[in-house]
């Protein structure tokens, strides 16, 4: 929580900051549907790389998802399996990473106007923090993992479909759209492996070439 907090106060202190912020989440969304156009035009995988670009990944804003994260995880442990907890607190600790390896990135573009490949490339070299960016990876991969665990258990689904109702009503709305549109993306695969692997393969080769382009 202190992490999310600095990096959100960091923000509002600079807004030149902010600015290279949002051009950098322009650039990466490009990026982003550029690499995984092949997977998102097919039935099977499709609706998880709409999942994985706008609820993991993405350039867009999940405040308040994960407020509602952090106020709902002690009281969720009463109604959900332990798949689906470790899911959300590992989305979190995606969020803040994902916020924290922006703003080192944002931090080094040499100015706000517009990314290309080079001057993103050379950010990200400088922003460095080569662990953390194994980790950014490793997490998306367990997220996956955990919600294709529970995509094929019945009684799962019918927990996220009980809880709709009394979760927009108690302000948790965005948590539990969160659950169910990852519920259904992966259980419409029937077998994330493939897709996650391909993730996996992917991010690491373009973290390899960006770390490597400045040799």
């Amino acid at each position: 929580m202190s992490r999310y907090l600095s990096v959100r106060q960091r923000l509002e202190r600079d807004p030149g900051l902010r600015e290279r912020m949002r051009a950098l989440a322009a650039y990466q969304a490009q990026r982003l549907a550029g690499t995984y156009r092949d997977l998102e035009g097919t039935t099977r995988h499709g609706p998880a790389v709409e999942f994985f670009l706008t609820d993991l990944y993405g350039p867009q804003d999940l405040t308040e998802r994960d407020a509602q994260i952090l106020r709902a995880l002690d009281k969720l442990k009463r109604f959900l399996p332990p798949g689906a907890l470790q899911a959300l607190a590992r989305a979190f600790e995606l969020h803040v990473l994902s916020m924290e390896l922006d703003a080192a990135t944002a931090a080094a573009l040499p100015g706000p106007g517009r990314i290309d490949a080079a001057t993103y490339a050379g950010a990200y070299r400088a922003a460095g923090r080569r662990g953390d960016r194994e980790r950014q990876i490793a997490l998306i991969g367990d997220i996956g993992s955990l919600l294709d665990g529970l995509a094929h258990r019945p009684e799962v689904g019918l927990a996220v479909r009980l809880a709709r109702a009394p979760a927009h009503a108690s302000g948790y709305g965005q948590l539990q759209d969160f659950l169910e549109r990852g519920f259904h993306a992966f259980r419409k695969m029937n077998g994330a492996a493939e897709f996650l692997a391909a993730i996996d393969q992917r991010e690491r080769a373009l973290m390899e070439t960006l770390f490597g382009a400045g040799a």
